[in-house]
């Protein structure tokens, strides 16, 4: 058994970006793991360590040397190897040498082409040793690093400065020169609770040596989960609910190595300012939790995570009082602005603003989705009057001093000033909840009227953008069309929309009329929408081979779309699927080869064989059936109902030749054939399901 060791690397820099701390360290980790793979060394668990100063990997059990290889070269045909006198040719001679062997260490191998002249020889595995550090330079190489940094005079580049590596093979240092530091077994603790060297003495002990040494928690999620436990416990003492935003957490755990989490309070009189302000300026700028009162409302009290186990912990807090005061007084300051005037008083403002260059301003953005909002609000049986209304209100609070300053506020802040100055309910609503969803998972507008609006905006934006020219490529989304259209998506099919997504492309395609946008480019569009319903039923269970079978028919009403699906998805669990799906993949495969049109007519007297008349007899028994369940919108039962047909479909196939020398008798098998496809396809093209 080869001999098996723990590795150890660990970059030590300046603070690096808390937002992509997580990612720097899977990656590296994940680029260790691959060029492990790639020298074929066996490795056990890998444990990833990332803090603010540190990124690091243990791998447990790393195989220290690579096993040897045998390695065959072929050499000249024996024919070619000897001449007539039976010595060796120059071929022979020159290929013997370059493999530094003798003419007696070769051998012959026998081929169906004849027999050649083979070189076998032995390559010594490498050591580990040699092999790790340019497998951790390849790692490096390869993070994610969009912006790299210099230091000093130095041409190395990383994402923050470096001030120690070290790379260890169990409780040796392997010695080597990344990053232009020298490797070592010192690493570093806390920045002013342990400044000095620590040595590591195994990998094993990394983690534990720097808790107890250095004031560092390593373990990104161990350190996660004790600022949860510690928010949570400093809540508790005052009868609060903190509200632990995840993205927020994450970022707090990436910017402390010692957490100490601290109760802080402000004056209030801030509370007189909606909620959501206040909640904007404690987590954005001061990166703070907010708690609420046991009756759901906003306390004035934030908890923040200190970085040091201050031996005056009220200076801290007070330090953090006195900083978050102004931020919460800027937040008084707009809401009090804001209000000054009507929220149809900020439209003026959007004549200015450009939403694309070629597509024009905002303002135009809002006439378009006037109209589009009143066409919606018909067809949808809603008041045209308050579509228009929410359409125009929508991106008002853009130019609002508020959102001005909290970006994230968008939509919540129209709705507060709509609600002040008199506005309907479900107006307000709209123009906070168009935005929705914003991510994946996340709320959908509630009523009708916020449906239409969000639909509308979409629906404008996809298409103006995707008509430029300007739609995605690969993993370049700019203006994140892909998440417009699969919200587009979602709230025609989770609201139960019965809208056809082809008519209302065209009609946001006529709002453009200076691009002039074709029925090919609007027919893209639509493909385009209706694509990204795939990973989002993936992400329902439904297989992408389900999705295509429907996707295939070219049906666009996405309520009808979902029911097919759902149906296909029913069929495919029945016992009848397999056959009858690969059947219809058959006679798919035999129409294909009959030249269009296809026959129509199917003449009974013409049936030769039993086979073919009690299929046609079970498929003319269960059309109507069928038929009439895709009238009620059944999909399901329409599906379940043609079912039957499996096993007369299977005997045909054993049975009946299709294409018959006769061609009046091939001609009606086809018809036959073409029949029972087109009553499958009416549903969707169930053959996607075969293997």
């Amino acid at each position: 058994m080869l001999a098996q060791q723990d590795i150890l690397v660990e970059i030590g820099t300046e603070e690096l970006p808390p937002k992509s701390l997580q990612t720097l360290a899977k990656s590296l980790a994940s680029g260790l793991e691959t060029g492990l793979q790639q020298a074929n060394l066996s490795y056990g668990l890998v444990h990833v360590y990332a803090a603010p100063r540190r990124l690091a990997v243990w791998v447990e059990a790393a195989q220290t040397q690579q096993a040897d290889q045998t390695l065959e070269r072929k050499g000249p045909a024996l024919q070619a190897a000897y001449d007539q006198d039976g010595q060796p040719t120059k071929a022979l001679l020159g290929f013997a040498r370059s493999c530094g062997l003798e003419l007696s260490e070769l051998f012959t191998e026998e081929t169906d082409k004849g027999a050649w002249l083979m070189a076998r020889q032995v390559k010594p595995g490498a050591a580990l040793t040699s092999l790790l550090p340019g497998l951790v330079e390849q790692a490096l190489k390869h993070l994610p690093i969009p912006k790299p940094m210099r230091w000093g005079d130095s041409a190395i580049e990383f994402v923050r400065p470096v001030h120690w590596v070290v790379l260890m093979l169990g409780d040796q240092v392997v010695p080597a020169t990344i990053l232009g530091l020298p490797t070592g077994n010192t690493t570093r603790g806390h920045r002013f609770h342990a400044p000095e060297e620590i040595e590591i003495s195994l990998p094993s002990e990394y983690a534990s040596i720097l808790a107890e040494q250095g004031f560092v928690l390593a373990d990104f999620d161990q350190r996660r989960e004790r600022i949860r436990e510690q928010v949570a416990r400093v809540a508790d003492s005052f009868d609060a609910r903190p509200v632990i935003d995840e993205a927020l957490l994450d970022e707090v755990t990436a910017l402390n190595e010692w957490p100490n989490a601290l109760a802080g309070c402000f004056d209030e009189q801030f509370l007189q300012v909606p909620a959501e302000c206040l909640v904007s300026a404690m987590k954005g700028h001061q990166k703070f939790f907010h708690c609420l009162a046991p009756n759901g409302e906003l306390m004035a009290r934030f908890i923040t995570v200190s970085n040091i186990a201050s031996q005056n912990p009220a200076a801290v807090v007070s330090g953090n009082e006195r900083v978050i005061r102004p931020r919460l007084s800027d937040a008084q300051f707009f809401w009090n602005q804001d209000r000054k005037q009507s929220l149809e008083a900020f439209l003026p403002a959007l004549e200015k603003v450009v939403f694309q260059q070629q597509l024009g301003t905002v303002a135009n953005k809002i006439g378009r989705l006037e109209q589009l909002a009143s066409e919606l609000a018909t067809e949808l049986n809603a008041e045209p009057a308050a579509a228009m209304r929410a359409a125009r209100l929508a991106k008002c609070d853009l130019m609002s001093l508020m959102v001005g300053e909290f970006p994230e506020l968008q939509g919540t802040m129209g709705r507060y000033y709509a609600l002040q100055q008199g506005e309907a309910d479900a107006v307000a609503q709209a123009i906070e909840q168009h935005y929705w969803p914003r991510f994946a998972g996340d709320a959908l507008p509630q009523d009708t009227l916020a449906q239409i609006v969000a639909l509308a905006d979409r629906l404008d934006t996809i298409v103006g953008i995707y008509a430029i020219g300007q739609g995605p490529t690969g993993d370049k989304d700019p203006f994140a069309l892909r998440r417009a259209a699969l919200g587009l998506a979602r709230i025609v099919i989770e609201a139960g929309l019965p809208i056809d997504i082809t008519h209302w492309v065209a009609r946001a395609a006529a709002a453009y009329p200076q691009l002039q946008i074709s029925a090919e480019q609007q027919a893209e569009i639509v493909a385009f929408i209706v694509s990204r319903l795939k990973s989002y039923y993936q992400d329902e269970g439904v297989s992408a081979q389900v999705f295509d079978a429907v996707r295939d028919t070219g049906v666009t009403r996405l309520l009808e779309l979902n029911q097919r699906i759902q149906a296909v998805r029913h069929f495919a669990s029945l016992e009848q699927a397999e056959s009858l799906s690969a059947a219809n993949k058959r006679i798919a495969n035999i129409l294909k080869k009959v030249a269009q049109p296809w026959p129509d007519a199917v003449v009974e007297t013409r049936f030769e064989q039993d086979a073919e008349r009690a299929l046609w007899a079970a498929f003319c028994q269960v059309r109507a059936e069928s038929l009439a369940a895709m009238a009620q919108g059944d999909y399901q039962q329409a599906l379940v109902v043609l079912a039957v047909l499996r096993e007369p479909v299977d005997a045909f196939f054993d049975q009946v030749h299709v294409m018959a020398d006769d061609a009046e008798l091939q001609a009606n098998r086809i018809a036959m054939l073409n029949h029972i496809r087109q009553a499958f396809l009416a549903v969707a093209d169930i053959s996607r399901l075969a293997n």
